[in-house]
């Protein structure tokens, strides 16, 4: 794991343990949003590097991101895992993009738990299975990429009159695009949604979320160089 931050930010309270999956990314979106100084350490899971113990006493499901917030609850320092609790957190802590009032947040916890049950891990699987292995498996590639067209009709009817899912801007919007910006990969052309293409569309423009999608491209080009020069 390597710390990546420079001086100026090397005691920012907020530390994101991160790689650049759709996962990582959530968090780095939300950070951007609320534009706070936060720190970066880098898990290469391509080199195992999230099985580290140090790492799993954070993360026990050695999966990323994971958060250390050394300003937590009552000023003690408090450790998070998992990108929908991550993002739960950090909506309370700064009161922003989690809803105003417990409806708003009811609607909000609802398309959360749709993104991390159902949409993320669907679009994951179909992914693996249309472009990883190196086994054909007709199957799982029908039974992952239907599900995922599925879950992508459930979207395309939420955005009908909407702009954002949930109604307002929120942390749903956050868990939810670094998963469809990649719908090529689970085989869904967005002409057939074209409610999620135009919120799409909106989220790809907000400044926040263009920084956010850089974090990380640097450090994977850096450590492909170095795996190339091993080699």
């Amino acid at each position: 794991m390597v710390g990546t931050i420079g001086d100026d930010l090397a005691h920012a309270a907020l530390n994101l343990y991160f790689w650049p999956t759709p996962n990582g990314r959530k968090i780095t979106i939300m950070l951007e949003e609320l534009e706070v100084p936060y720190r970066l350490t880098y898990v290469n899971i391509r080199r195992d590097e999230q099985f580290a113990p140090d790492f799993l006493r954070i993360a026990p499901n050695n999966k990323v991101p994971a958060l250390v917030d050394a300003d937590g609850p009552g000023g003690q320092a408090i450790s998070i895992f998992e990108s929908g609790a991550i993002l739960q957190y950090l909506g309370r802590k700064f009161n922003r993009f989690y809803g105003e009032d417990e409806r708003q947040r009811v609607r909000v916890d609802e398309w959360l738990f749709w993104q991390v049950a159902g949409l993320g891990p669907m679009a994951g699987q179909a992914n693996h299975f249309r472009n990883i292995v190196s086994e054909h498996v007709p199957y799982a590639i029908e039974r992952f990429s239907g599900e995922v067209r599925r879950l992508y009709q459930v979207l395309e009817k939420q955005l009908s009159n909407i702009e954002y899912i949930a109604g307002p801007y929120s942390i749903v919007d956050m868990a939810c695009f670094p998963w469809v910006v990649q719908h090529k990969n689970a085989g869904i052309d967005l002409s057939d949604f074209p409610s999620v293409g135009k919120w799409v569309s909106r989220m790809s423009i907000r400044p926040a979320v263009e920084r956010a999608l850089l974090v990380g491209k640097e450090e994977r080009r850096r450590q492909k160089r170095e795996l190339r020069y091993q080699g």
